[in-house]
């Protein structure tokens, strides 16, 4: 098992709603679909993240699973969900990684690309 067998793509969202600007809050979603390309089934164990914001302000978060989950995926198969961060600036970047094991034992870490987090026409 490979962890180029595992592919990450990853969807952003800002949440107006839930932003409070004045406040130096911004909120976004982001949607998370990790597919397995591989020939045996895979166990997300754990997450870290490494949040920046524009201030170049970093922030770690780590813990086990994602969601309250420890999604077992199976060959062909993809897992998605969505959860969200608080950023103090408009703009800012999330990248990290998921601890994985395969059925085989092997355990490895699969890298999650970094993304932009960006109010909608913030950027021009």
């Amino acid at each position: 098992m490979s962890k180029d067998n595992i592919d990450i793509d990853v969807k952003t969202q800002y949440l107006a709603a839930q932003s409070s600007p004045e406040q130096q809050q911004y909120v976004f979603a982001y949607t998370i679909t990790i597919t397995n390309n591989g020939s045996q089934p895979v166990q997300l164990l754990n997450r870290e993240w490494r949040i920046t914001d524009a201030d170049t302000k970093v922030t770690r978060v780590a813990g086990d699973g994602v969601v309250g989950q420890q999604p077992q995926i199976a060959p062909g198969e993809s897992f998605s969900y969505t959860s969200g961060t608080v950023l103090a600036t408009p703009v800012g970047t999330m990248e990290g990684y998921y601890g994985m094991t395969a059925e085989d034992g092997e355990a490895y870490r699969v890298a999650i690309p970094s993304f932009r987090l960006a109010v909608p026409n913030i950027l021009h």
